[in-house]
């Protein structure tokens, strides 16, 4: 299944139309995209079928396909090449940080950057938890995934390393810090889950590009790891982590400017493009 957020509504994309699906189900699941992140809603979603008023996707149309997670874990290094190219070891576990709820944004939603000059970009794979867990085993970890997304992990660099502590959280929390979407896939709808093509591109220059079967650590040891001590609940997200070519580490270090378009894609999932603009909506 593809699920969607549509001006507000949860939505399904079926046959590359709109099926709304509070009508669908009448009433027995509500408009709030929420209620589509609960697993316990898929079986009946999974019975709707488009009808003579189901409407044609209108990109501008998309929100978050989560749009009020309760929490959002995010992994720092989770592909070699990007621990590569921040001359980081190898890590043996998660390295764990957060972004607060308030930063997820749309998939077609301008990200502002206020007078900031060291924004930088990370296309990264979305997990939606569905079903809630604490010490999951990895073996039944694909259970509690409600479905998976494109995201854009945001950062502010100079917030992100400024001593003498680094604000590894807050430089990634800014309002519109978190693009998400286009759509929220279920993983049985992918071509493979452990395996997807991933990239990123800055007005059409190919900046990061690589596979999620490359991950160090793999969605099911994410998800075993995280549940250890803390609870997983229905609508959290995990940033799995991005693949080298970040401008951070390009030489020189190359930030994003006003006006440029990003574009991050997986496999199966779609594309997200955000246009980067100075200043901020006031």
């Amino acid at each position: 299944m593809q699920i969607a957020n549509v001006e507000g509504r949860g939505s399904l994309i079926i046959d590359g139309r709109i099926v709304d699906v509070e009508s669908a189900t009448a009433g027995e699941i509500s408009s709030d995209p929420m209620e589509l992140v609960d697993l316990r809603n898929h079986p009946l979603l999974a019975q709707i079928q488009p009808d003579g008023e189901a409407q044609e996707i209108d990109e501008s149309d998309l929100g978050p396909p989560v749009p009020r997670p309760g929490k959002i874990i995010a992994i720092a290094i989770n592909y070699r090449s990007h621990a590569e190219e921040a001359n980081k070891a190898i890590p043996t576990e998660p390295h764990v940080m957060v972004k607060f709820s308030t930063c997820i944004t749309g998939p077609h939603d301008d990200v502002f950057m206020h007078d900031l000059e060291m924004v930088d970009y990370e296309v990264e794979l979305v997990l939606a938890i569905g079903r809630s867990g604490i010490r999951i085993p990895r073996a039944s970890a694909w259970d509690h995934i409600a479905g998976l997304t494109v995201g854009n992990d945001v950062s502010d660099r100079n917030e992100q390393f400024r001593p003498p502590i680094r604000q590894f959280s807050m430089a990634k929390s800014y309002d519109r810090f978190g693009p998400i979407g286009p759509v929220l896939v279920t993983p049985d709808d992918l071509p493979n889950r452990d395996d997807l093509e991933i990239s990123l591109t800055v007005d059409g220059e190919l900046r990061q590009q690589a596979r999620t079967g490359d991950f160090i650590f793999p969605v099911p040891v994410l998800i075993e790891w995280l549940s250890r001590y803390v609870t997983l609940e229905v609508g959290d997200l995990i940033f799995t982590g991005t693949t080298g070519g970040v401008g951070d580490s390009m030489d020189p270090p190359t930030y994003l400017q006003d006006g440029q378009v990003v574009e991050a894609s997986i496999e199966g999932i779609g594309t997200i493009r955000n246009r980067f603009v100075a200043g901020d909506s006031s």
